[in-house]
């Protein structure tokens, strides 16, 4: 069998990573086995350990990866100084973008985290919890700067991460919808039941 062979720009490990989303994504954590990823990857198994430690720190890399980049992603959004209103469609762009360009691994982060290993478990739920938190306190400065109805800013948020979420159900249909179109859609729904 032949080696890991990593692309321009890109490391073997992120090689692994991805088809390591794929794999999660079509058949769960806890039904993946390493030698389905070897066999995915055209290597023998016992070579995937030259790289990677274990299932689970596969799972850590790809929760954390997502997590890392929505933080990330936030953290310049609220710096940065525009109105609330900009900044949740910046938040909503990012999602939708980073949805349809890494959608194995947004995927594998929304639905299989639950297997992420303490202290990881814990870790990453509070990553979460952060990135909402920051989110909804964006929505009550746009509530006070009267830039948004008088909304939960709570109920606001999750409507918002459910309805982005709901990619995950486009990929069936993604033939038939232009990608930019869906994008812009999306943000003129979400922003057009919240501001005034």
């Amino acid at each position: 069998m032949a080696k890991i062979k990593a692309a321009r720009n890109t490391t073997k490990n992120a090689v692994i990573c991805k088809s390591a989303a794929v794999l999660f994504r079509k058949k769960g954590f806890r039904a993946a086995s390493m030698r389905e990823l070897a066999i995915a990857l055209g290597v023998e198994a016992p070579s995937l350990y030259n790289h990677i430690g274990s299932k689970s720190e596969l799972l850590r890399n790809i929760c954390f990866n997502i997590a890392n980049a929505f933080t990330n992603n936030i953290d310049t959004v609220e710096a940065a100084s525009n109105t609330a209103a900009k900044k949740i469609e910046q938040l909503i762009r990012f999602h939708i973008q980073f949805m349809l360009k890494s959608f194995d691994e947004v995927y594998v982060s929304n639905h299989e985290w639950k297997h992420l290993e303490e202290p990881y478990f814990t870790e990453f739920l509070n990553q979460r919890k952060s990135y909402e938190s920051k989110m909804v306190q964006i929505i009550k400065n746009g509530i006070t700067n009267k830039e948004f109805r008088k909304i939960h800013p709570h109920v606001t948020v999750l409507t918002i991460l459910s309805a982005v979420r709901g990619l995950e159900f486009w990929q069936k249909y993604k033939e038939q919808i232009n990608v930019r179109a869906l994008e812009n859609n999306i943000v003129q729904h979400l922003l057009k039941g919240i501001t005034k």
